[in-house]
């Protein structure tokens, strides 16, 4: 159920939205045991070893060697986020208080974005700002298109009504999700009920719940029923790439299940792992995935990214158009 994914959230994600405290560092601990303790942490509580097909033993046998007792402290750090980002997790991170570490999702696959193409070329200059969505008709009127850049909690009925009330004599709606790092999840749902015809099952859920890499609960079903006032059900076009993430490859996988949906653009950076963490004896803080998200048919490789269903590229040769954005367009004609 969508109250599902709303605990784990309350419950794990709390850690990526805003800064937890924690005491000071503790330093008498030995470097080594610093290492060990996270490197085990990681090895009961990571959900996605088999996934990414990480050897974590191998990684710990790369690593470990690197560290002894009485090498400083920035030279341990740097080896314990080399360890981590082995696993390619943007929601694994280790923070000190002198650095942070984590792993670059954009890295992953080219750039898919450029708002200011978007508006040269697209958008009058004078484009609604309604709470967290940019919109405007595109195509002579004929089309719809939403700017959302960001999960960050905000969306409500009232700007969802007015957006979708806008739009509701168009052909059909472009919800552009790029470089959407993520943020909160439950901005997903407020979303997706005024698009969906039914209730539906949109994916499912599991956490790991053992120290072997493949102990999982049961899964749970995640369901978006349809509410709200004003709803949406001609056709509608999501554009993502690498940099819509976490909450965004959430909504992603999810609007798989929406037959009125399709997904075009690029792969997605992943991040359907809800992270939790603790802190280390050093006093360092740290955080991974410890959930995995499942499609509809139980596979839980979308953690590499949610696919789109018809895949585009952004050409930056050529900042007059929008590869992607046209592509959609055409699409909705």
């Amino acid at each position: 159920m969508r109250t599902v994914l709303l605990i784990l959230t309350c419950a794990l994600f709390a850690m990526s939205c805003e800064r937890a405290l924690f005491e000071e560092e503790k330093t008498e601990v030995s470097e080594v045991a610093a290492f060990d303790y996270l490197w085990n942490e990681v090895n009961d509580k990571y959900s996605y070893f088999e996934v990414k097909n990480v050897d974590w033993n191998a990684v710990y046998d790369q690593y470990r060697p690197q560290v002894r007792d009485g090498i400083s402290q920035d030279s341990l750090f740097r080896v314990m986020s080399r360890m981590l980002n082995t696993l390619e997790d943007g929601h694994v991170n280790l923070q000190s208080h002198f650095n942070q570490s984590f792993f670059d999702i954009y890295a992953l696959g080219q750039d898919q974005f450029d708002w200011r193409v978007i508006t040269d070329n697209y958008l009058p200059s004078n484009y609604y700002v309604s709470g967290p969505f940019m919109h405007d008709f595109v195509d002579n009127g004929s089309i719809g298109y939403i700017r959302f850049p960001q999960f960050g909690g905000i969306v409500d009925q009232k700007n969802l009504d007015f957006v979708l009330n806008r739009y509701r004599n168009t052909k059909g709606l472009i919800v552009d999700l790029r470089e959407n790092g993520g943020g909160v999840p439950r901005d997903m749902f407020n979303i997706l009920e005024r698009f969906v015809p039914q209730e539906l099952t949109v994916y499912y859920t599991r956490i790991k719940n053992g120290p072997e890499h493949t102990d999982f609960s049961e899964k749970e079903a995640v369901v978006v029923s349809p509410a709200g006032s004003v709803r949406y059900t001609k056709p509608v076009v999501f554009l993502i790439d690498r940099g819509t993430y976490s909450a965004g490859s959430f909504t992603s996988i999810a609007a798989k299940a929406v037959p009125n949906i399709t997904l075009m653009g690029d792969t997605t950076g992943g991040g359907l792992g809800l992270p939790n963490g603790g802190q280390l004896p050093n006093g360092w803080t740290y955080r991974f995935s410890v959930t995995q998200t499942l499609t509809l048919d139980g596979d839980p490789s979308y953690e590499n990214g949610v696919p789109p269903d018809v895949r585009v590229d952004f050409d930056k040769s050529d900042l007059t158009k929008d590869e992607i954005l046209d592509a959609a367009i055409s699409f909705l004609q």
